[in-house]
């Protein structure tokens, strides 16, 4: 069956939600939801149920526009307080440590491409692009891992991880198109290429920042009547700035990354609407991606490469990412030996990989395009499968992974312009020590308790409520500082406290 305009939206739909109840059945058993999704696209396939797709510059076009929704969205959840004390070590893991991953992870494809049985034989610089292609570890993969996992690690494991799949997109994303030109050209000039590689990455920083710098004054003052138009016109800010940092020959990836940072720590009208509207449209171009990169394989070309695939993903996980990681982080003291253990194990690849595989796909002077593209299809389903899979099992078996904070009993924020603190409690027997009315809580001045849960009912309070133990309290003060030492006083050692400046 071929996709067209007649059917797109009918299998569309039908693919769509076939791959939510396969996700959610899959977050049972461990299982990554992209890996899921790839897997639906597969099955819906040329070698499955018969859907012709036979696009990579359809599904490039598709990824470009996904992957800069994906990072955009991961940058507007990380907090600039998180990433600053790690800068230099996802830094180094995102440019060197590519370089070093694609060094070792080529030389090793060359050794081995002339051994394997069926008789292929990769150059040197075609091996090498095939390692590049592979370099970077995936944003949405570890994004969507990590964060819907719930993982809660020490020694600031997540923002690093999340920081270097953030940003090593780039220097992947240069490589690959460096070394197409090479084997294009059969010659390079070395210093116009690291020129160019630093161009790309600087302009890609700097227009990331004044652009979301702009994005904000823009959104703040716009005053725009309908709510509802201002996700879309910070949806429009992120296809702008992707394609204008392109147009000044900068990286579009990085810069729609750094621009997210920025928007997301700082103040923004509707921000609860805009964060939850890119949460969920995030969501959804992870699973188009997904299903389209799986619709674009062939699962039975994936057959031929099983040895070869074998090898060298597990090459890459036992062997480059561990030796990468290692030497980027020896001038860091702040991580432990567990810590880079942990770094290297969640080394994950996913789209990133696959998109950036459909470039030599296109190319013309690329001769084994097919074949790099099925391996590391098969490396990325690997990855998932390996290392998706045991991403929590992992920290717990090193001793990295700690309590979260306590989840929200309250789903209720408040407004930037709101200078007030807001608080959760459980209320405790230590807690009633006074009494068990709401009347006997000493509290500080100019602070209120608007709401109790007790079990599933939520209500609001009076003065002679009675409490009882495991009672839920949303407490709101103006004076934040007095109001935590009343709860250290009162033998409270849980609690969220959301404070608005």
């Amino acid at each position: 069956m071929e996709i067209n305009g007649g059917n797109i939206l009918l299998i569309g739909s039908l693919l769509l939600f076939i791959s939510v109840l396969v996700g959610k059945a899959g977050a049972k058993y461990g299982m990554p939801a992209l890996l899921l999704f790839l897997g639906v696209g597969m099955l819906a396939g040329s070698d499955g149920f018969g859907l012709q797709f036979n696009s990579p510059q359809i599904a490039q076009f598709i990824g470009m526009i996904a992957l800069s929704i994906i990072l955009f969205s991961g940058g507007m959840d990380t907090s600039y307080k998180e990433i600053r004390p790690i800068m230099g070590p996802g830094i180094v893991l995102a440019t060197i440590g590519v370089l070093m991953t694609t060094v070792i992870t080529g030389l090793f494809i060359y050794y081995i491409s002339g051994l394997l049985p069926n008789g292929w034989t990769l150059s040197l610089l075609e091996s090498m692009l095939l390692a590049a292609v592979m370099s970077s570890t995936d944003s949405a993969s570890v994004f969507s891992i990590l964060r819907s996992k719930g993982i809660c690690l020490k020694e600031k494991l997540r923002p690093t991880l999340e920081l270097e799949s953030g940003s090593n997109d780039p220097m992947a994303y240069m490589l690959t198109i460096l070394l197409i030109q090479i084997i294009g050209m059969g010659e390079v000039n070395w210093a116009q290429s690291v020129m160019l590689l630093l161009m790309q990455l600087s302009i890609g920083t700097i227009s990331g920042l004044i652009m979301g710098y702009c994005g904000v004054w823009i959104i703040n003052r716009i005053n725009v009547s309908n709510e509802s138009l201002y996700p879309v016109l910070l949806l429009a800010f992120v296809f702008f700035i992707f394609a204008f940092t392109d147009i000044l020959h900068g990286n579009g990836y990085l810069a729609v990354y750094i621009a997210g940072l920025v928007v997301g720590n700082h103040k923004l009208v509707h921000k609860k609407s805009l964060t939850t509207f890119f949460d969920g449209f995030t969501w959804l171009c992870q699973i188009v991606m997904f299903l389209t990169l799986g619709l674009l394989v062939n699962p039975k070309e994936l057959l031929d490469v099983t040895g070869m695939g074998l090898l060298i993903g597990f090459f890459m996980i036992i062997i480059a990412r561990p030796v990468t990681v290692f030497f980027c982080l020896l001038p860091f003291r702040q991580f432990s030996t567990k810590a880079r253990t942990y770094i290297s194990w969640v080394g994950l690849r996913g789209a990133v990989p696959i998109i950036f595989a459909t470039y030599p796909l296109i190319s013309p002077e690329i001769q084994n395009s097919r074949l790099m593209f099925n391996i590391v299809f098969f490396i990325t389903i690997i990855s998932l499968i390996v290392q998706g899979t045991t991403v929590h099992a992992m920290a717990n078996w090193l001793g990295l992974s700690e309590e979260c904070e306590r989840k929200k009993e309250f789903n209720v924020d408040l407004p930037d312009e709101i200078k007030s603190a807001m608080s959760e409690i459980e209320v405790t027997p230590s807690v009633l020590r006074e009494g068990n009315k709401l009347m006997n809580l000493q509290l500080p001045d100019n602070t209120l308790v608007v709401m109790v849960k007790r079990e599933n009912r939520y209500f609001v309070p009076k003065g002679h409520t009675r409490l009882e133990p495991a009672d839920k309290l949303l407490v709101i003060s103006d004076n934040d500082e007095e109001l935590k030492k009343t709860y250290e006083s009162l033998g409270i050692e849980k609690y969220s406290m959301q404070k608005n400046k």
